[in-house]
């Protein structure tokens, strides 16, 4: 993957975390419906402008969790945030592969196949960076990894819309039994 993208990752130090500031993303605020920001921890300007040095998240890169919760992969849709244990996957400028392929890949059952096979450690789950940097790729010409990433965005768009739907109708089946049976 590394011949194709940037692969690195997040700081590895425990920063100082304060109650207000800038945003520390890891694992667990990846999801199967993208990043999720409702439990995050913050960081000093300090802290932040240190590890945005190594790996600053920029829009449209991918995260992907290596720690604990492995995989989830996401596009990044803002860029205020600092990331631990995640990796990060920059398109290179010279890249003749999209994000929204790569996604699709990284979400594919022979890649998660491959993580589960290759992932390590005792009670907490990891894979190492260097796995996924040095992992090969066979990559469809530009216009299909194109049409594919859009094919897959729409259905995941679906997905995600009858599932807020879905989720909806919970709440309201929760309610009416919660006032049929007070």
């Amino acid at each position: 993957m590394g011949e194709f993208s940037d692969v690195r990752d997040g700081t590895h130090a425990s920063p100082k975390y304060v109650s207000q500031g800038h945003p520390m993303v890891t694992s667990k605020n990846l999801t199967h419906s993208g990043l999720d920001m409702t439990d995050v921890s913050f960081l000093t300007d300090e802290d932040f402008n240190e590890i945005n040095k190594r790996s600053k998240v920029s829009i449209g890169d991918i995260l992907f969790g290596m720690i604990g919760t492995i995989g989830n992969p996401v596009i990044v849709d803002r860029d205020d945030f600092a990331i631990k244990n995640v990796a990060l996957i920059k398109e290179k400028t010279s890249n003749p592969i999209t994000n929204k392929w790569l996604l699709q890949y990284l979400k594919s059952p022979s890649f998660n196949r491959f993580i589960q096979k290759e992932n390590a450690g005792g009670t907490q789950k990891f894979i190492a960076l260097g796995l996924i940097r040095d992992m090969k790729l066979r990559v469809p010409e530009f216009d299909e990894q194109q049409k594919i990433g859009a094919f897959f965005k729409k259905i995941d768009d679906t997905i995600a819309l009858h599932q807020r739907k879905l989720d909806l109708l919970k709440e309201q089946k929760k309610g009416f039994l919660q006032k049929m049976f007070v």
